[in-house]
């Protein structure tokens, strides 16, 4: 007899974080998340994101057997700014069961719809500024740094359980030798051009994280202000973001524009930390993932551009070239072996033209859904 069970204490959040691992277990593509990182992403009081919202985990069992978990979400800040009463659901993980998928969602439904929401959008663990989709395209390796992996079959039991496409992502590959470097080699001439503008490209000044990470934030939230569904970081959510990258954050990799002193525009690249992470038995650093963590970090050949931006009034001025462009000069440097740039709104030419004509190949794809409850 299946049956849900609300996840109200410590015990019950550590058998949520680990249930994956069961059921990746056979999966050679599978990478598991730190199970300390989860647990905080999860604990009000820990996670920012909690000061102005709400979520609930719910566990389904078979018998004494986990087989499924889903967080019913409630994001006041992705209303009050897009004017909506959205729902969301996230952390959603099943065994191949319809039964099992309909049982947790219509649960997820159920808590949303006793919050006076309309509908219910996923899988989203928070907002599009975490991870968020559903893998349709693309099994054939794991994930790379802070991207959803999941079952193929899952696309289907949301889609018998009557969810559709709300908007598709996309994620393109690079690998070495195999793109087209115009860009990089026409850095100088594009940055000699921007310095008339008195806009310069530089690193990030890591001794100043703080005060580099607050202006960043500023030029985030403006520009991917209209992106479907943007939420704008808080300072604290940023913040709490920025920790973390800044673990893994390579100079080389974080690049600014700036014009007398404001930041206007910046790309971030991350290495690959999942080449790492998936050596990491159950996500946990102890006591041999931490010595793991910090041994092999060096040896990583790959990096996800996560994020390049310019504020509205300084696109296509050559910025987007340049920021790129250095950042294939770091990439031939270190002699990494791939790049993936994600992810992108499928319908966004802007951003994915430019990419395609450097020759990024698009490899996978992603699926936001949704549904009335």
């Amino acid at each position: 007899m299946k049956r849900i069970v609300a996840v109200n204490g410590k015990k019950e959040l550590g058998t949520f974080i680990d249930f994956p691992h069961e059921l990746y277990k056979q999966d050679p593509n599978y990478v598991p998340e730190l199970f300390i990182a989860q647990r905080d992403l999860l604990s009000p009081g820990k996670h920012p994101f909690f000061k102005h919202s709400t979520l609930q985990t719910f566990l389904a069992y078979d018998g004494d057997k986990v087989v499924g978990r889903i967080a019913a979400i409630q994001n006041n800040n992705h209303n009050t700014i897009n004017g909506a009463n959205d729902g969301f659901f996230g952390f959603f993980d099943c065994y191949n069961d319809q039964e099992t998928a309909d049982l947790l969602l219509n649960t997820a439904a159920k808590w949303l719809k006793d919050k006076k929401l309309d509908s219910m959008i996923g899988p989203v663990n928070f907002s599009t500024n975490e991870i968020c989709a559903l893998l349709i395209q693309g099994f054939d390796g794991p994930p790379v740094a802070m991207m959803p992996y999941n079952k193929p079959y899952y696309l289907q039991l949301l889609e018998t359980a009557g969810f559709h496409k709300k908007v598709d992502l996309r994620a393109y590959r690079f690998t070495a030798g195999n793109y087209n470097d115009r860009s990089s080699k026409l850095v100088t001439a594009l940055e000699e051009r921007l310095t008339r503008s008195n806009i310069i490209i530089r690193k990030i000044e890591v001794k100043n994280f703080n005060k580099e990470a607050e202006a960043i934030r500023e030029v985030y939230n403006k520009a991917w202000d209209k992106n479907t569904g943007f939420v704008p970081m808080t300072p604290d959510e940023f913040d709490y973001t920025a920790k973390d990258l800044k673990m893994i954050l390579d100079p080389d990799f974080c690049l600014l524009a700036e014009q007398e002193g404001k930041i206007v525009g910046f790309a971030l690249a991350v290495p690959d930390i999942n080449q790492v992470l998936i050596k990491i038995k159950r996500g946990r650093l102890f006591p041999t993932g931490l010595f793991k963590l910090l041994t092999q970090k060096s040896k990583i050949q790959g990096i996800r551009i996560l994020l390049l931006g310019v504020v509205d009034g300084y696109r296509k001025m050559g910025i987007e070239a340049c920021l790129y462009g250095r950042i294939i000069q770091s990439f031939q440097k270190k002699k990494m072996t791939y790049a993936e740039a994600s992810w992108t709104l499928d319908h966004n030419e802007m951003i994915n033209k430019p990419i395609e004509q450097i020759g990024g190949e698009l490899y996978r794809k992603y699926r936001i859904l949704e549904k009335a409850i």
